[in-house]
Formats: C-alpha cells, sequence, structure tokens
C-alpha cells in the first residue's frame, strides 16, 4: 500500500510539473505574440498613417483616452482621427518595454515611451515624449486587439 501511494504521489508530481512548463510556455507564446502585434501596429503607423493602424488593430469596444477624454468604440475612434486631420509631418513612435500576460491567454498589456512629433505653425519640429499603456484582447479568431490604449 505504501508503494502504491509513493507511486500516486509521483505520478501526480510529474503531471503537475508538466502542466507548470506547458503553462510557462504557453504564456511566453503569447507574449511574444503580443510583442509581435505592437510591434506590426507600430510599423503600420509608420508605412500608412496613425488613423489606419489604430483602427486596424482596435477592437470593436476600444477605447482611447486623449486629452483626459474617453474616446469609446470603433466607429468613435474613426471619427475623432477625421476630426484630428493628420497629415504626413506628423509622426508617432513607440517601443514596448514590457509585456505581460494572464495564465488565461486572453488579456495582455505592454508599457513604454511614446514619442509624438509634428510641426509647429513656424516650421520648427516639436516632440512630445510620454509613457503609453495598451491593454491587448484576444480575440476568437487568435489575433490581438487593443481594447485600451
Amino acid at each position: 500500500m505504501k508503494n502504491f501511494q509513493l507511486l500516486s504521489v509521483l505520478i501526480f508530481l510529474i503531471i503537475y510539473s508538466c502542466n507548470m512548463e506547458d503553462e510557462k510556455i504557453s504564456i511566453e507564446k503569447w507574449k511574444n505574440e503580443i510583442l509581435e502585434t505592437e510591434q506590426n501596429f507600430a510599423k503600420m503607423v509608420l508605412e500608412e498613417g496613425i488613423d489606419k493602424a489604430f483602427l486596424f488593430y482596435a477592437a470593436e469596444d476600444a477605447v482611447l483616452m486623449r486629452n483626459n477624454e474617453l474616446v469609446t468604440g470603433k466607429n468613435a475612434i474613426r471619427l475623432y482621427f477625421e476630426d484630428q486631420k493628420l497629415n504626413e509631418e506628423v509622426s508617432l513612435t513607440w517601443e514596448p518595454d514590457f509585456v505581460d500576460v494572464a495564465k488565461s491567454g486572453d488579456l495582455g498589456y505592454t508599457y513604454g515611451e511614446y514619442i509624438f512629433a509634428s510641426i509647429d505653425s513656424n516650421g520648427n519640429k516639436v516632440e512630445s515624449r510620454g509613457i503609453f499603456h495598451t491593454v491587448w484582447k484576444r480575440e476568437k479568431d487568435g489575433a490581438w486587439r487593443f481594447v485600451w490604449d
């Protein structure tokens, strides 16, 4: 009987340790997916513009916080960018310093520094630097879309 109990405990520990290793692998995979999505998002901003990239990577229920105001939902985000009238002389760059994801694999977040640059009315380049924080949600199709920026 003692041998059976010992064998049962050993089997349990082996199975448990395998599950923990699988969980670590999944979390690292999801973190890498979010990081890659964030990098593709930043690249699309440079290549196709801020408005197109934000609309592409926004979830339907996404929320932006701009100038201490909330812009709620993808349609409101579209209208917000139409009002901004961004031109080629405006740029936005960023790099995530940190990525994490929930054990469930359905939510994650990033943060880091951004630089927003524009040309003022005198033709001078003006830069605004700050910290961004983005919350990502895995969609049903497996794609990561932001729900908070």
